[in-house]
């Protein structure tokens, strides 16, 4: 039996009140809860995400479920400029 690493994704979940946090450890890993913004980062399998993601959004102490980006960030990525990121109309404003 060998041991396979699961691709994991974040959830970011709004809430209404911290007191049903609770409810969310059903859905994956709890990582993070901001008190002072009421949100949560929920970790779960990659395959089960749009289920979780449903599944999340209907309770009724959720005002809204966001996808994490991380999966998307290439983690090469060194030149700002040649990935489109960086404005080059800030460098005109400059002079």
């Amino acid at each position: 039996m060998a041991f396979e690493i699961k691709p994991r994704q974040a959830l970011i979940v709004y809430v209404n009140n911290l007191r049903s946090i609770r409810q969310l450890r059903r859905f994956g890993i709890v990582e993070y809860v901001s008190k002072k913004m009421r949100y949560v980062v929920l970790y779960t399998d990659q395959e089960d995400i749009k289920k979780t993601h449903q599944n999340v959004g209907q309770l009724k102490f959720v005002k809204k479920v966001l996808y994490s980006n991380w999966p998307l960030v290439d983690p090469n990525m060194s030149d700002l400029k040649a990935a489109g990121i960086y404005n080059q109309e800030i460098d005109k404003d400059d002079r």
